[in-house]
Order: structure tokens, then C-alpha cells, then sequence
């Protein structure tokens, strides 16, 4: 018999194991029950399935009719979950006897409740326990009501004598940040200890959107008149005529974003296109371009003259960049289905500029997609190096002489930075690191160091982009 069929499997206290009887009048709940629901959809489909959280949610809302209020709180719910799920499985571990025994989807609701518990403070105790109950006989183990009631009871009467671990524990980092051993190490490992510190324990407080305007279509002084028309909320970016803005609801469906005069794209991705700076006429490469946000800011800052090839390896990824450069009328992308790890003879020494944005762990970006954290591996992380530098040494054949190559990942990591950086350069002497262009902010370069610029979320205020601008002797 499978054990997470028993009755009261996994339960460490063992309280009297029967259905939680349903109130007869219960209070009015904190979220409807489709939220709830929602909530724990998007769950069990990223930590089952490996979907991905951003998306998942999208979807969710698009198939079940939402108010705003509701889809904020479901959000909220899925991501707090998510930033601190070793935390709360740490916190169920003290009352459970089998955590992995348990039906995941089960498993799941305690974990969504338990984050409500001990980490959200607009919803009742009561109210989360009543609800989690709700959705356990939703899924039909209605066996497990008394397990859920009894553990999610347990954990609020001892929250507050939890043995949480302490610095110089093996687990300290692991629990205490919400992220796996091995990926803790890694980071502690490649940066002084107080910087480790900070990049573990930093968590986006603002998660604002980031508009920069269509520098063919709309002037500075049209992008401000339009931002100021919106309901948003607007403050400055750090680059120079961005907009940071929160308060936003289905930007995608915002009439000046589908009419083109504005793009949605993070300040260290647009970094990166400074950082590069072709010139009007240029012919330039985007190696892996899906979904399109440098290549058309690439074909922006070129004045829609010369042209961007945007080459992705996957059909529907060219489709999206497709769609991008039409939006914004942008006529020098040219998008194509190609695999940049397999060399081209007909490219050798043709481009005046390369922009690798390499496939990397995403770990710059873990505050704002934590479920990225839960998803790489060791083995993923040396498959993904291989793949970093096997693409550096085939795209670099593509740059003329005197030309430039720009390698850029969304990592914190060193291995996929500054150290694959020097180790490409070992390799190839007839490139060499190049200083980084005016058009970047000063302030940035000030922090580059000897084998590019790597942004950290806590210290510039972007996501933890990395950036070395390379050219050929």
C-alpha cells in the first residue's frame, strides 16, 4: 500500500487522524477559492513539472476569470512560496515523519499554507489552516484532512520555538536563503565572504517593471507625456530616459506597448546592447536572440539601418522575435532558425560586432524567478559551462578584424563569468578584453573588473548581469 494513502501518513505527532470537520458558518476566506486554486495549480506544475512560475501564472489567469485583488494575492502567494520553500519545508520537516511521503499535491498545500503562517501577515491563521483543508478534499484526500489540519496546527502553536539552523551550521545558508547546498557553496565559494552574504540574502523589495522607449518611434519628451497619461506609478531607471513603473496590470495589452513606442526589458539586458554599441550601417549577430529584447534594441540604436541577424536554435522563439522587430518597425532584424553551435563557413569574419548572450543558470535573476533556483543542478551547471564555451569558440570566428564580441549571461556565478572569460582568452590570443564604450554609465564602469563587468542585484540595483566586451586584435 502506498504510504501517502494512510491515513495520517507522514505525521510526525500523530494527533487523533480524522476529516477536519467543515464550520458551519465559516468566516469569509482571504482569497475566493479560485485563487487558492490558482495558487496551487501553478505550484504543482513548477515543482512537479518543471514549469516556470511567470508563465504558468500567465496562463492561469487567462483561463480563470480573477479580480485584480485576487490575482495579486495568488502571485504573491506562488512567489513568497517559492523564495522560501527550503525554509517552509524546513518548518514542516518539525512536524511531519516523511516529508516525500506525502501526495506532492498535498504536500504542496501545507507548503502554501505554512507560507502564509509564518510569512504573510494579511491572512488569518485560522483562515489559512480552514483553506488548506478546503483544497486538500478538493483534490479528492479528504483522508488527509486531519494530516493537514493537525501539522499546519502544530506549526502555528510552534512557530515560534522552531530550531532554525545557525551560522556554522551546514544547512545555515542552504535553509536561512532558500536555495540548494550545492548552489550556496558555489556562490560562497567565488566571492569574499560579505559580498556572498549580501548576494544570498538579497530579495527585490520594489519588483517594478522596466520601460525603455522606441528610440525610432517616440522621443524623450513623448515617452514622458505617455507615461504621465498612465495610472502607473513612474520613477527614473538608472540608465538615462528608462522608466521603472509598478501598479501595472496586462502591460502586454497596453495600447502604446502593442502600437510599439515602448519595450519591456531588464537595465542589465540593455547594458549589455550599450556595453556593444554598434555603429548606424553595422552588421551585427544576436547569437541565442529570443525572445528579441537586444536584438531590437540592437536594430534601435542603429537607427534601423545596417541589420541584426537574430538567430535562435528553436522555431517558435524566431516567431516571437518576428513579432518583436514587427511591433516596434523595426526593418533591420533579420530573425533565423539556426543553431549558433554549429559553425557557419559562409559568417567567418563578416560581422563588425557579436553579441553572445550565452544559456547560463539565471541565478542573476533568482530574486525576481525564484524557481530558477530549484531547477539547475552541478550536472546542469557543468553541461551548461561546456556549452558556454564550446558557443565562444565558434561565434568568435563570425567578428572581423578590429571587430567586436560581447559575452553576456544573467549569472552570479564566476565559473560562467570572469573565469570562462580568461579561459577563452588563454585560448585565443587574437582577442583581447576591450574597454567599455561611453554609452555606458559611469558608475558601471567603474565596477568592471579584470575580465568584465559583473552586476550584482544588492550593490547596482539591476539583475545580476554579467558583461565582457572583447576585440579582435
Amino acid at each position: 500500500m502506498n504510504p501517502a494513502a494512510r491515513p495520517g501518513a507522514g505525521f510526525q505527532r500523530r494527533p487523533a487522524v480524522r476529516p477536519a470537520p467543515r464550520p458551519a458558518a465559516p468566516p469569509p476566506p482571504s482569497l475566493s477559492a479560485d485563487a487558492r486554486r490558482v495558487a496551487l495549480l501553478v505550484l504543482n506544475r513548477v515543482l512537479t513539472d518543471e514549469a516556470y512560475a511567470s508563465l504558468t501564472l500567465d496562463e492561469m489567469f487567462r483561463k480563470m476569470r480573477l479580480t485584480q485583488k485576487d490575482k495579486r494575492l495568488a502571485a504573491a502567494i506562488v512567489y513568497r512560496t517559492l523564495e522560501n520553500l527550503y525554509r517552509i519545508d524546513f518548518a514542516l520537516d518539525q512536524f511531519l515523519k516523511d516529508r516525500s511521503a506525502l501526495d506532492p499535491r498535498v504536500l504542496n498545500v501545507l507548503r502554501l499554507s505554512a507560507c502564509q503562517i509564518l510569512l504573510m501577515d494579511k491572512i488569518p491563521d485560522f483562515a489559512a489552516v480552514n483553506e488548506a483543508v478546503d483544497l486538500t478534499r478538493s483534490l479528492g484526500r479528504e483522508e488527509l484532512t486531519g494530516l493537514v489540519n493537525g501539522v499546519l496546527r502544530a506549526l502555528i502553536r510552534g512557530r515560534e520555538t522552531l530550531p532554525w539552523p545557525r551560522p556554522g551550521d551546514d544547512n545555515y545558508h542552504s535553509v536561512t536563503h532558500s536555495l540548494p547546498r550545492w548552489l550556496a557553496e558555489e556562490i560562497l565559494e567565488g566571492y569574499p565572504p560579505e559580498v556572498a552574504e549580501a548576494i544570498l540574502s538579497y530579495r527585490n523589495p520594489e519588483h517594478a517593471v522596466t520601460l525603455r522607449r522606441n528610440e525610432t518611434l517616440v522621443t524623450q519628451a513623448e515617452f514622458d507625456s505617455l507615461l504621465k497619461k498612465k495610472v502607473w506609478q513612474v520613477k527614473d531607471g538608472l540608465l538615462p530616459g528608462v522608466a521603472r513603473v509598478t501598479g501595472t496590470s496586462d502591460i502586454g495589452l497596453d495600447a502604446d506597448f502593442l502600437a510599439g513606442r515602448f519595450s519591456i526589458q531588464g537595465e542589465g539586458s540593455m547594458l549589455a546592447v550599450l556595453a556593444l554599441s554598434p555603429k548606424a550601417g553595422a552588421q551585427v549577430l544576436d547569437c541565442c536572440a529570443a525572445p528579441g529584447g537586444k536584438a531590437c534594441y540592437l536594430g534601435e540604436r542603429m537607427q534601423n539601418t545596417g541589420r541584426v541577424h537574430a538567430w535562435d536554435v528553436h522555431e517558435h522563439r524566431v516567431e516571437l522575435i518576428q513579432a518583436q522587430a514587427q511591433r516596434l518597425r523595426l526593418y533591420n532584424i533579420r530573425p533565423a532558425v539556426r543553431d549558433s553551435a554549429v559553425y557557419l563557413e559562409r559568417f567567418e569574419q563578416t560581422m563588425d560586432a557579436v553579441l553572445l548572450d550565452a544559456p547560463c543558470s539565471g541565478t542573476g535573476v533568482m530574486d525576481n524567478k525564484p524557481d530558477v533556483k530549484y531547477r539547475l543542478t552541478p550536472e546542469g551547471l557543468e553541461s551548461l559551462l561546456a556549452l558556454q564555451e564550446s558557443l565562444l569558440d565558434t561565434v568568435c570566428r563570425y567578428v572581423k578584424p578590429g571587430g567586436v564580441l560581447l559575452y553576456a549571461t544573467c549569472s552570479l556565478l564566476p565559473r560562467e563569468n570572469a573565469v570562462q572569460v580568461e579561459r577563452f582568452l588563454n585560448r585565443h590570443p587574437e582577442f583581447h578584453l576591450d574597454a567599455l564604450p561611453p554609452a555606458v554609465p559611469e558608475a558601471f564602469i567603474g565596477e568592471t573588473g579584470s575580465f568584465g563587468l559583473q552586476l550584482l542585484p544588492h550593490r547596482d540595483g539591476t539583475e545580476g548581469f554579467f558583461i565582457a566586451r572583447m576585440r579582435r586584435v
